[in-house]
């Protein structure tokens, strides 16, 4: 039997013995992990069957035909972001330890990389990680940290040396979100929602053991995570005709009131754009596998999240005067969240969140078309003589 049909059968075998429309979420996701469906190319025991990479697709697509839960919506920065970095940097213990709560989202996670001072710069950032008895005391500030006000873990990125230059003297670590040395407090945006959060951490307590990669290294470990969060927010394929552009398709349908030729023009475009975006998924998704993400899913990222705003700057402009009722800043009711207003405001973040759109352009032009780097005057200065504002 072919691994490819080895993995179908499973998922079937899983999804008869466990329906998905009346199994609760985690005791799925549990018995989904068990299976090695989680991510079929890691160990077995790990969630995964050692299967060879580009195998991962045929479980979701039979998990998804028959309506079971999505994990990176339940549990974004866990299964998108440390899932992977996990398995690629962290002990055989850690990995033991935290794989199968983090896909069962029994134990959410965020990240704490961002910083007031050092958005874009990341390797600039100023929180500090010393060294205290057998572990390290972490003090500084994170910012736009999604999921922080639920999160059990958090992937970190602290300054272990500030006398090397900047991208040198980083360590990465997970934290433990619940040590009373981490404070967490929300920010309201501009839909009235509050999912991201400042997080300052006082003397925050990280036992050695859970460090990932070694001291000094916390920026390739970092990059491991980075790739992978642009190729989970934008690297994904979804079936033609849904997504943003689907939004905009239904309201079409919806309104045959609003229909003008320039109206119509602007639609046609976006769906081919929406097209060509999937496809293009599709092809870097096949080319990667399951190994690891690369600067190509920089490419989807940013054209997913200039799409998904001209899309609902579209839906806005076919409701005309209509257009410009926001319902409401109820956060807790989900129909707010149905709207096209709505989604308009909360797209303005999709070209910040996971990498700017400028960083994305700067990462494309000199790792995937090869093109001269920007000026960086404070590339081999060591990081406390870098000024800062």
């Amino acid at each position: 039997m072919t691994a490819e049909r080895e993995i179908e059968e499973a998922a079937r075998r899983l999804v008869e013995r466990h329906p998905p429309e009346a199994t609760p979420v985690r005791e799925f996701l549990a018995a989904r992990f068990d299976a090695g469906l989680a991510w079929v190319q890691f160990p077995p025991g790990l969630g995964g069957r050692g299967a060879e990479p580009g195998l991962q697709g045929i479980a979701d697509a039979v998990v998804e035909e028959a309506g079971g839960p999505d994990p990176f919506a339940l549990n974004p920065m866990g299964y998108g972001m440390a899932g992977p970095t996990l398995m690629a940097h962290a002990s055989e213990e850690l990995k033991e330890r935290l794989l199968r709560p983090l896909y069962v989202c029994d134990e959410i996670w965020c990240q704490l990389f961002s910083e007031p001072g050092a958005g874009s710069d990341l390797a600039g950032l100023a929180t500090r990680a010393v060294r205290a008895d057998d572990g390290w005391r972490v003090t500084g500030q994170k910012v736009w940290t999604s999921k922080a006000h639920e999160a059990r873990w958090a992937l970190l990125l602290a300054r272990t040396d500030p006398d090397v230059p900047k991208h040198k003297g980083l360590t990465y670590f997970v934290l433990d979100m619940h040590d009373p040395g981490v404070e967490v407090r929300p920010l309201r945006q501009l839909t009235g929602d509050a999912e991201f959060n400042e997080v300052w951490m006082r003397d925050a307590r990280i036992d050695d053991a859970w460090r990932l990669g070694e001291v000094g290294a916390g920026w390739s470990v970092a990059m491991t995570t980075l790739m992978n969060e642009r190729n989970a927010i934008g690297g994904g394929s979804i079936a033609r005709g849904t997504g943003s552009v689907g939004d905009a398709l239904a309201l079409w349908r919806e309104r045959p009131d609003l229909h003008d030729p320039a109206l119509r023009d602007a639609l046609v475009s976006l769906f081919a754009r929406a097209d060509a975006l999937r496809l293009t998924g599709m092809r870097h998704a096949a080319e990667r596998g399951d190994g690891a993400a690369g600067p190509m899913g920089s490419l989807s990222k940013l054209a997913g999240a200039e799409l998904n705003q001209a899309v609902y700057e579209f839906c806005v402009e076919l409701l005309g005067p209509e257009g410009t009722r926001f319902p409401g800043y109820d956060a807790s009711d989900p129909a707010v969240h149905d709207t096209v207003q709505w989604k308009l405001l909360r797209a303005r973040a999709n070209t910040i969140e996971g990498g700017t759109a400028e960083v994305l352009r700067n990462v494309l032009a000199e790792r995937v078309l090869g093109l001269p780097g920007d000026v960086r005057v404070d590339k081999d200065l060591p990081w406390r003589e870098v000024p800062r504002g």
